[in-house]
């Protein structure tokens, strides 16, 4: 089973602007996440795993992992898929740095029906009530 990280999407107000801010990183190939230091379990996350992205206390999207690097002037650089995936709405505590996610606990995918288009909070509500 993969294991997933969690970050939460500091300055992104949306999900839309998550969205875009990848893509303009990502034009020339990976965009890479610069962190401390490599996660000790990183053989687990790296082409199987994701970043799942906490936006208003929930996670919302997901990056997929592709690998591991060296970030310039030292540190540890996350290597994403710059095409965000959003998942079903999952209330998750904000918190400093990043944090593993076992995949039994991480949310499914919200695919491209009418979830996709209602903003975190109401999507959230309605899995939380089960009617998504």
């Amino acid at each position: 089973m993969a294991l997933h990280l969690t970050k939460v999407a500091f300055g992104n107000p949306s999900v839309a602007h998550l969205r875009e801010r990848l893509a303009l990183r990502g034009l020339d190939g990976p965009v890479a996440l610069t962190t401390r230091y490599l996660p000790k379990r990183h053989e687990e996350i790296a082409g199987q795993g994701s970043l799942f992205w906490i936006l208003k206390h929930q996670l919302v999207a997901r990056s997929p992992i592709l690998g591991f690097g060296e970030a310039e002037g030292g540190g540890c650089a996350i290597l994403l898929d710059p095409d965000l995936v959003q998942v079903v709405p999952q209330a998750k505590r904000a918190h400093q740095g990043w944090r593993y996610l076992e995949a039994t606990d991480a949310p499914a995918d919200l695919g491209t029906g009418d979830m996709a288009s209602l903003p975190p909070e109401l999507a959230g509500k309605l899995a939380e009530l089960g009617l998504a």
